[in-house]
């Protein structure tokens, strides 16, 4: 036996007890001829002493303790001198003299300090991410996730809600994102994918009977990494049949503040329930699907105003059906400097944008280098219109409409971080729905599904998809915290004629739908229910719940931000006769 007590378990209860305790030295401390030592588990610390005239075989043995070695005590609870008490800790007010020692494994020294929370490079963090975690902040995060997913497993199946397991190892039928593929050795030349997301598989779970679907599902994406991605990740995936949107939107809602109630009571809520708006009003509005709604900073749209005007920048840009997207930001003309405004004009033509025209509301009248451009009566609706007050700003975007919103939305993103307009400790949560069915791809020149090819067109736009099908809204919807995305998803298409309509304005022919897809046809021959689903990124929303910068601080063990692991070493190199056993050669990089 190792132990009878963890370590939050000892205090002032088990007074004069002789208890058996084991854990990893967190810190040695000599007081003279007295050692004390700090031992420490998964579940908390206890102060050891060590006492030569007591136990001096316990003493001297103490004498070659170093951090992180690995030991096992026995001794005996006893109050803490009057003054010497630690009441953060459980075990504060009370101290262990040590009876017997015996080191279990020893310790090198560690790369970097264990029981400290300095700053650490994260390449050394993560190719020693065993002792990382041993780090009371990586600790804390994922017995944070755990108990998130716990709650959420508790919450599903209170709600009628099945766990299955979908498999790991499926067929190839691209989607969107790059596919990790893994070679049969029993069928030369064909290949297993890892799945993005069990998208088909949950679906395929509705035809088989099963109405109420979860998983808290690994995905994988071959894709380019950012602060919030990962090559494999977690979701909570969920599928319901004989639903509608608002059935879906309000059991998430519900979940999500449940969650909110029982790991982040203290946040204040901007909104007491989510805000529901659709991606043209989030667009018109923030410039951004995912919208921060933690501060109000809101668009208006002058483009009628400038409809005839003189200055040759917005009108032409009318001419070609474009917009002039406005942002007022109150009282910062005295501290927007030109080079402040610089940044944030970079910042627009970051995201496409040609510039960024501005103005200034100072002593009663419009400065800017665009005024004269503009008519008397232009100006006076300006002020009228944007209800312009001293100090005032204005920023200008003019072109297409994805590109005029999306530019000013990033600027808009720029000037709330200038001006700490986003509390942390606020949360704003909305639902955005009715997304676009489709969008075109300047990458490989053809039009894409917006969220994947079986979301579900609004039924009022069946008819369009045969005259004006990038015009078509579907019925997919997002749930966005502080300008996050959280979750995903949609109504999904239940109807096979429907479906391979999709697919062929998606430009997939009869045969290769057949291919790729011909098992979902197929199952849609039998009778298929109404039925929608969404996933939400879990490794995303515990880096916010846990105030992290990105989700690999929230991960047991990722990879870095070039997808390598730099723990194991992986990718690496595999011996030729692996290769051989796959009927796979490897070309020379050059």
């Amino acid at each position: 036996m190792y132990r009878n007590y963890i370590l939050n378990q000892v205090d002032e209860s088990l007074l004069g007890k002789e208890i058996l305790l084991s854990g990893w030295v967190n810190r040695r401390r000599d007081h003279g001829s007295l050692i004390f030592i700090d031992l420490r588990d998964r579940y908390g610390f206890v102060q050891l002493v060590f006492d030569p005239n007591d136990f001096p075989v316990a003493h001297k043995l103490a004498e070659t303790l170093r951090s992180e070695f690995v030991i096992s005590i026995t001794g005996t609870v006893r109050m803490r001198p009057d003054g010497n008490e630690n009441l953060n800790l459980k075990s504060g007010k009370v101290e262990l003299i040590v009876s017997e020692l015996r080191i279990l494994s020893k310790s090198k020294t560690t790369p970097f300090e264990i029981d400290s929370d300095k700053e650490v490079g994260e390449e050394i963090r993560l190719k020693y991410r065993y002792l990382d975690l041993r780090r009371e902040r990586l600790k804390n995060n994922i017995i944070l996730r755990h108990n998130v997913i716990k709650y959420i497993r508790d919450f599903m199946s209170s709600n009628n809600f099945l766990e299955i397991e979908t498999p790991i190892l499926i067929k190839g039928t691209p989607e969107g994102s790059r596919e990790y593929m893994v070679p049969s050795r029993l069928y030369p030349g064909q290949f297993y994918v890892l799945p993005q997301s069990p998208q088909q598989l949950k679906q395929l779970l509705m035809v088989g009977g099963f109405d109420r679907y979860f998983q808290i599902a690994r995905c994988f994406r071959d894709e380019d990494q950012r602060g919030d991605r990962q090559p494999e990740f977690t979701q909570l995936d969920m599928e319901f049949s004989f639903v509608n949107e608002s059935d879906v939107l309000d059991l998430n809602e519900k979940l999500f503040f449940e969650l909110l109630k029982e790991f982040k009571p203290d946040v204040n809520l901007v909104f007491p329930q989510a805000v529901r708006m659709t991606y043209s009003e989030a667009m018109n509005n923030y410039g951004s699907d995912k919208p921060d709604l933690r501060y109000d900073l809101k668009f208006a749209d002058v483009t009628s105003l400038f409809s005839k005007s003189e200055f040759k920048v917005f009108s032409e840009v009318i001419a070609m059906d474009g917009f002039i997207k406005a942002l007022k930001v109150p009282g910062v003309a005295g501290e927007f400097s030109r080079k402040v405004i610089d940044e944030l004009t970079e910042v627009a033509k970051i995201y496409k944008a040609k510039g960024l025209a501005y103005l200034s509301f100072v002593n009663g009248e419009i400065v800017s280098p665009i005024a004269k451009f503009m008519s008397e009566a232009e100006l006076n609706s300006l002020k009228v219109d944007l209800d312009l007050t001293e100090n005032d700003m204005v920023f200008f975007a003019a072109d297409k409409f994805d590109v005029a919103c999306t530019a000013l939305g990033q600027v808009r993103i720029a000037v709330a971080k200038k001006l700490n307009l986003a509390n942390e400790n606020d949360y704003a949560v909305c639902w955005v729905t009715d997304f676009p069915m489709f969008e075109y791809s300047e990458d490989f020149g053809e039009m894409q599904a917006a969220h994947h090819p079986f979301t579900s067109p609004r039924l009022d736009q069946l008819e369009i998809l045969d005259t004006e099908p990038y015009k078509a809204i579907s019925r997919a919807y997002d749930l966005v915290l502080n300008g996050n995305e959280i979750g995903g998803g949609s109504i999904r298409i239940h109807d096979q004629e429907l479906q391979s309509k999709v697919f062929s304005i998606l430009g997939i022919s009869k045969e290769d739908a057949q291919i790729r897809f011909g098992h979902m046809l197929e199952a849609f021959e039998y009778g298929v229910p109404p039925h929608a689903g969404i996933a939400w990124g879990l490794d995303r929303l515990i880096m916010i719940f846990a105030g992290e910068p990105n989700i690999r601080e929230v991960m047991a063990f990722p990879k870095d931000s070039k997808a390598k692991d730099l723990m194991l070493g992986a990718p690496t190199p595999m011996p030729k006769q692996n290769l051989d056993d796959l009927h796979i050669s490897v070309l020379d990089s050059e």
